[in-house]
């Protein structure tokens, strides 16, 4: 009965293949929960008057928001590398979900995660719980401690995990060597998650902001591998 009716036929790491109203589209966007905002957008703008093939081809050519989903490969292994902005609990497991659904065989998932200082202390088990149950290895790290001490942050993750949890990750409070050996413990193929920081350009640390992004570290971690 609804208006406007949406299907996956493809949901991969090139983007997604959808119906929508019966008509067959290539997207540029990644995964289910993207599935859901480019119908929202098409229903929106039909009801607002918009030409439905101008609108499609708009949602087409779109590229994902920066530290949204934001990945790159290993020219050499192939390794899969994502940045995303995650940092609570349902984000968190939302891309982790996501991850699995994308996986072609049985690739590794390795997170890097952590949790902000002087915010919510309450979600720090479940964040580090999440990680554990949808990962295959994980490493806890410092996101932004701010005037909080980041072992302490850790630690306070770690109350989150059951024993088979624990088998699953190791802590490193230093977030580049985090990723360094998140990309390190990856083999050809393997999908490796930088979760909590996303877009951002710093880490925020006893008042002082520290340059640092992500995505640029993953990537120099690829360059070596290479080398």
């Amino acid at each position: 009965m609804a208006d406007f009716k949406g299907k996956i036929l493809e949901n991969n790491l090139t983007g997604l293949v959808m119906t929508i109203n019966d008509q067959e589209v290539h997207f540029r966007l990644i995964g289910e929960f993207n599935a859901y905002n480019l119908l929202a957008v098409y229903g929106a703008a039909i009801c607002l008057g918009e030409d439905k093939q101008e609108v499609l081809r708009c949602l087409s050519v779109l590229n994902g928001a920066e530290g949204r989903f934001d990945y790159i490969v290993s020219k050499k292994e192939r390794i899969i590398g994502i940045v995303d902005y995650a940092h609570t609990p349902d984000a968190l497991i939302n891309v982790l979900m996501t991850i699995q659904k994308l996986r072609k065989g049985h690739e590794q998932i390795i997170t890097v995660v952590g949790c902000g200082g002087d915010r919510d202390k309450t979600k720090r088990p479940i964040m580090g719980a999440a990680a554990c149950e949808y990962s295959d290895k994980v490493i806890f790290t410092s996101d932004n401690p701010r005037g909080e001490d980041p072992e302490q942050i850790i630690k306070e993750m770690e109350t989150g995990l059951n024993t088979a949890a624990k088998r699953k990750y190791i802590p490193i409070i230093d977030r580049k060597e985090a990723i360094r050996t998140a990309v390190s413990l990856a083999a050809q193929e393997d999908i490796v998650l930088i979760a909590g920081k996303g877009h951002e350009k710093y880490q925020e640390n006893k008042g002082v902001k520290h340059p640092f992004d992500d995505k640029r570290v993953l990537f120099e971690m690829f360059e070596l591998l290479g080398k």
